[in-house]
């Protein structure tokens, strides 16, 4: 195997860590084989995009994203005086962007319970071993610090001077301690109370939090620009305290502007002393911290489900067969239970409910609207845009192996399962996103939108199908997600016109008296013939 720079570099410190009683040359060891298992893993930003065959990834691949990030940096850390201001928006988004990183792709190393199983076994110290856990995630996330801030350092040395840029590196590095130690006692409190299930699923809310920032943080950021005002004047309030920017950026107006004012002086005080008192917590906490990751391990039982009349009524109405229900069931047990499909899908629910309002707000800002009379409610449309790459996945699994069970079943065609997993994605997913959506587009344009809003829900459920017909037929959950190619990819982007034409007849018929209400009956006729002719056979 090849060595890696990165320890070669790391070789120069020895000294360093063997009077500290680390077993350096074992260290050594433990992180080259680390770090060459590494290469094989993608990150989550680029976990929708995986494709077979591309098994190894280097994570150095990755940094182009950050770096593109780092760019944005560079007119609030390279320009301007106002340095309470533009470095607390700097600092702001660092943290925001290092902790998710490390949350979603470096959780697996701090709650490693390999090293607890396999090296505890070994005559290996727990000090080598923890310290080569801690330098594993030093190593990454020094690479994606200088990714994120190369760029905007070099510009900040010429424009704003060496005691910006030395006050900056020392402070980044604060920084890098206190997220480390700050996301491990997070941990710590979470495996205290909650089993090793719970925090998986944190941990995979935090990696869709993150997909979804990205799908729309570019709009944020467009529109962030409009609100920057380099000469503000800053109130301080006591509740000011809790924002750990500030921190951060309070050494800069002491030192290079000179403000001396109390606050500024305690937030420079909590932007050392925070970090210092979280590391040594952390060290203190790492005993019990190891046996608290032995929770991992142990699976929690499954709670039943309890009987419910209504509800059995319900899956009555919605299902017709017991067939049919029993898949409806396994289908909504699927979306719940599996990972890689909530990775994939709930960011794009979560972009279905923005989309609708950034429309709205963009055209507010440059016209107004007139919510009594407007029709700018149409723009609810865009909450289909989930449907497709919905119905693309319910054909996938990353347990797909498991699809032997089918064979197993006394069914003379997979009828059920298919239409119990569509309406299954349509109960549990779609319509509670489409619920809360009328709920504020009632308030926000008037009850007169009711026979729209049911129309647009009746266009969803015809829309699945036309989506279920125009990209597969496949029984669902039994192909592995490698399979999803930039053919089908495409199929999802073009079945996004028939979204505009779906808007471009609705406003036409709603010029009509009582066209929605008319337009809504006949939809609904149109989808229960849908459903009957495509799941005859």
């Amino acid at each position: 195997m090849t060595d890696f720079k990165t320890l070669q570099l790391l070789d120069k410190f020895r000294l360093l860590f063997v009077k500290t009683g680390i077993d350096y040359d074992m260290m050594r060891k433990i992180l080259h084989i680390k770090l060459t298992m590494d290469e094989r893993k993608v990150p989550t930003l680029f976990n929708q995009n995986k494709k077979k065959g591309d098994q190894k990834y280097g994570y150095i691949k990755s940094l182009w994203i950050y770096v593109l990030f780092g760019l944005v940096l560079i007119p609030l850390m390279g320009f301007g005086q106002n340095f309470l201001f533009q470095m607390s928006i700097s600092y702001a988004m660092i943290i925001f962007l290092i902790m998710t990183s490390l949350i979603s792709d470096f959780s697996s190393v701090l709650l490693d319970v390999r090293d607890k199983s396999i090296l505890s076994t070994k005559p290996i110290s727990a000090k080598t071993i923890n310290a080569a856990k801690f330098m594993h995630i030093f190593i990454y996330l020094s690479y994606l610090t200088m990714a994120l801030t190369a760029i905007p350092l070099v510009v900040s040395l010429f424009t704003q001077g060496i005691i910006f840029f030395l006050l900056t590196v020392f402070e980044i590095i604060l920084i890098n301690l206190f997220i480390v130690a700050f996301t491990a006692i997070l941990y710590i409190v979470i495996l205290r109370f909650f089993d090793g299930e719970k925090l998986k699923d944190i941990i995979n809310y935090v990696q869709i939090g993150l997909s979804l920032v990205l799908m729309i943080g570019y709009q944020v950021l467009i529109r962030s620009f409009e609100f920057v005002n380099l000469d503000i004047v800053v109130s301080f309030h006591w509740w000011n305290v809790f924002l750990i920017p500030m921190w951060f950026a309070a050494p800069y107006e002491l030192l290079l502007n000179g403000n001396s004012s109390l606050f500024t002086i305690i937030y420079t005080i909590l932007a050392v002393i925070i970090p210092i008192i979280s590391i040594a917590l952390y060290i203190k906490l790492i005993p019990t911290f190891e046996r608290n990751l032995q929770k991992l391990l142990n699976t929690s039982k499954s709670k039943k489900e309890k009987n419910n009349r209504l509800r059995a009524f319900l899956l009555t109405l919605i299902c017709s067969t017991h067939e049919e229900r029993a898949f409806y069931r396994f289908a909504t047990l699927m979306m719940k239970q599996e990972r890689e499909f909530k990775l994939k899908v709930y960011p794009s629910l979560g972009f279905s409910f923005i989309m609708p309002f950034l429309f709205i707000f963009t055209f507010s800002r440059s016209g107004g609207i007139d919510y009594a009379s407007s029709m700018s409610y149409l723009n609810i449309y865009f909450s289909m845009m989930i449907i497709p790459s919905a119905v693309l996945l319910l054909g996938h699994s990353a347990k797909y192996k498991a699809a032997w069970i089918y064979k197993t079943l006394p069914l003379k065609n997979y009828t059920a399962l298919q239409k119990g997993s569509l309406k299954a994605f349509l109960v549990k997913l779609y319509l509670p996103l489409y619920s809360v959506l009328s709920i504020i587009f009632c308030y926000m344009y008037g009850i007169r939108i009711l026979p729209d809003l049911l129309a647009i829900l009746v266009t969803s459920c015809m829309y699945t199908l036309i989506c279920y017909m125009t990209i597969s037929n496949k029984i669902p959950f039994t192909k592995p997600y490698d399979e999803i190619g930039d053919a089908q990819g495409w199929k999802v982007m073009l079945l996004f016109i028939p979204i505009g034409m779906f808007v471009v007849l609705h406003y036409l018929i709603t010029q009509i008296a009582f066209g929605s209400l008319l337009y809504c009956i006949m939809l609904l006729i149109i989808n229960l013939l849908l459903w009957k002719i495509i799941f005859k056979r």
